[in-house]
């Protein structure tokens, strides 16, 4: 249902041009499905079954709105089409993925509209990635429809101007994906790590972004990191599905083919220059694939890499990771220092109080780390990350323990 919702819901909103009621329909044909498969079997083409059932739903829509809103001939032209003639052979999801980041949305209003269609994700989950709240990202997904609403045909796109339209709303498609493949990395909630699926449809789509422009260094560059960090999946969990810390992961568990595709792609892209975010952080990315065991990491040049994409992109979660390369470098004391102007912009997310954890860890100040670490696991909403950061205390209270002086 996640692979094949986005594209129903894009071939809908191109041909009806109103994204509202296009969501409404496809959601009855899903809910449609859900009950008559299991009885009757899965069609021979359940993306044409389901495309054909809610573009009824939307043409009944049409026909019952035609009084109040004078669509007797928009109506007649947008007769559902008999089933046979319902499959093109075009990628729906990468048009709906066009679409949603149309130049008349700002560009937040545009990611989130996107992740919410095409991403699958839920407002909570988008408005964690923002780190807002879970209301002012309601209200934005709102806004925005309101707003395409207000448009004449926003939907209307042409194969032609395809190309055009991923050269103008590069920036903004770009950062759905990542923003889509960092949420299926690490899940913001749920009982597991990740979310493979989600990961893997933005992998999906960032290789058809890369196909279609294969010039273009930040999209190769986004793909390449992209490979680079899923490659890494299956040694982040343990057998219960714990969560596995980067520098304790088994990395002969890495995914060989994927690291090898992705040192590539990133040694493509880097070779334009070091202009772009992603081609910074693919080459971070790299750096780390490229470690045999993680006492190898080269974090001196990932330092570099981290103030290099900071002053480029001034962004608070690039603050925090600088801090975790600067404690590799120079000492936990110099890390900690950088993360005091962090709290007003990380004060609602648990990753600022995760990483200060970590620090005062490394540092030795283990009341201050079990702080820090209970903190953090009251705050996140994974239990994997919650199970972590409790065990984390649990061993620097340990630690707190056994280094007690017995007389006092």
């Amino acid at each position: 249902m996640r692979e094949v919702a986005p594209t129903v819901l894009g071939v809908l909103a191109r041909r009806f041009g109103d994204f509202d009621a296009a969501e409404d329909a496809v959601q009855e044909a899903m809910l449609a499905a859900t009950t008559q498969w299991p009885e009757a079997g899965l069609p021979d083409n359940p993306r044409a079954w389901l495309i054909q059932v809610a573009q009824r739903r939307m043409t009944d829509a049409v026909r019952a709105d035609i009084a109040r809103r004078n669509r007797e001939v928009t109506a007649a032209t947008r007769e559902a089409q008999p089933h046979n003639d319902i499959e093109p052979a075009r990628e729906d999801t990468l048009t709906l993925l066009l679409l949603c980041c149309h130049p008349a949305l700002s560009p937040a209003s545009a990611i989130a509209l996107t992740l919410r269609a095409v991403g699958g994700l839920t407002t909570e989950e988008i408005a964690h990635a923002f780190l807002i709240p879970e209301t002012t990202m309601a209200q934005r997904i709102s806004r925005a429809k309101k707003r395409l609403a207000t448009l004449e045909r926003p939907f209307a796109l042409s194969e032609r101007t395809e190309t055009a339209a991923w050269t103008d709303r590069r920036e903004s498609v770009l950062h759905v994906l990542y923003l889509m493949f960092t949420e299926g990395h690490t899940a913001s909630t749920g009982r597991t790590v990740h979310r493979a699926d989600l990961a893997t449809e933005a992998i999906r789509l960032t290789r058809i972004a890369h196909r279609l422009l294969p010039d273009d260094p930040e999209v190769t560059a986004l793909l390449a990191l992209m490979l680079l960090t899923d490659a890494r999946r299956a040694a982040r969990t343990g057998p219960s599905g714990e969560l596995i810390p980067l520098p304790e992961q088994n990395r002969t568990r890495w995914n060989r083919a994927q690291l090898t595709e992705g040192i590539r792609l990133a040694t493509t892209a880097i070779t334009t220059g070091l202009d772009g975010p992603y081609r910074l952080q693919a080459a971070i990315a790299a750096l780390h694939a490229q470690a045999r065991h993680a006492e190898d990491t080269d974090w001196p040049r990932i330092l570099l890499l981290y103030n290099k994409l900071e002053a480029r992109t001034p962004n608070p979660m690039i603050t925090l990771n600088r801090a975790i390369a600067t404690a590799m470098v120079h000492g936990p004391a110099a890390a900690l220092a950088m993360t005091t102007d962090l709290e007003p912009a990380l004060s609602g997310t648990h990753r600022l109080d995760a990483v200060r954890g970590h620090l005062h860890e490394m540092a030795g100040n283990h009341p201050e780390a079990i702080a820090c670490y209970t903190a953090a696991a009251r705050h996140t909403t994974s239990t994997p990350e919650r199970d972590y950061l409790l065990l984390r205390a649990a061993r620097s209270r340990t630690a707190l323990m056994s280094g007690r002086d017995p007389d006092r």
